[in-house]
């Protein structure tokens, strides 16, 4: 049986095109893992992202070829729907940020992770295809396996391959997530910002969204405000 393939990664450019997310074949998501360490989310990126109580997200994917180490990370929501099960692993989360030869790890971006650790079983999440030619929103999934060390981190073949992590003490997490169903109608990344500059006039539920206040996450919460709104845009013509 061939192994589910894989998710996203963290930082990459800011979301004019979508921000990277990338994926390869990760192992069963069945399997059994070992406890992730120091788990606790520690959010304190804006007004919603500071909120560990999140019940929905959004979660960033390629689903368009692009090479990592010789690796093609696209994933998209019609690439999750066709697995067995839909399901898969979304690993290689990793938010790094370049700076030169020197790498960081960003306070702001290194929350992809500790939200991947926050999420609960049958939380739902947009799925968000990103770093193409019309970013958006997709389709719907649910976690279907909480976080548990991302074994990517391990494999030296992987482009998310961290020699700094330990088998022991794993720095990096990934959770399973299964299809639910494709949206109604794809919501694009221009109809969402629209309403987004709206509503930071007007103080509707999209002002203070992540996708436009901290868009190189790659895993985000959302309130139930904002998860609302947009699945109602679904009923509606695009504006």
């Amino acid at each position: 049986m061939p192994r589910p393939r894989k998710r996203l990664a963290g930082a990459a450019k800011p979301d004019k095109k979508g921000p990277a997310g990338k994926r390869t074949k990760t192992k069963n998501p069945g399997e059994a893992s070992t406890k992730v360490k120091n788990s606790s989310p520690q959010t304190s990126t804006s007004k919603n992202c500071g909120k560990n109580l999140s019940k929905y997200w959004l979660m960033k994917s390629e689903p368009e070829s692009r090479l990592e180490k010789g690796v093609d990370v696209k994933f998209s929501i019609e690439d999750l729907k066709a697995q067995p099960k839909q399901i898969t692993g979304w690993d290689g989360v990793r938010n790094y940020q370049l700076v030169g030869r020197i790498v960081l790890i960003s306070s702001a971006l290194g929350q992809a992770r500790n939200f991947l650790r926050a999420m609960k079983l049958e939380e739902k999440a947009f799925f968000y295809h990103s770093n193409c030619k019309e970013p958006g929103i997709a389709g719907l999934v649910k976690i279907v396996k909480e976080a548990y060390p991302d074994h990517t981190q391990f494999e030296k073949s992987s482009p998310y391959y961290d020699p700094s992590s330990k088998e022991d003490n794993p720095k990096w997490s990934m959770v399973d997530v299964q299809f639910v169903r494709m949206m109604k109608r794809f919501i694009p990344l221009a109809e969402l910002k629209t309403h987004h500059q709206a509503h930071k006039a007007t103080g509707g539920p999209l002002k203070n969204m992540a996708l436009f206040t901290h868009q190189r996450l790659s895993v985000q919460p959302l309130t139930q405000e904002e998860f609302d709104f947009v699945l109602s845009l679904e009923e509606k013509e695009p504006s």
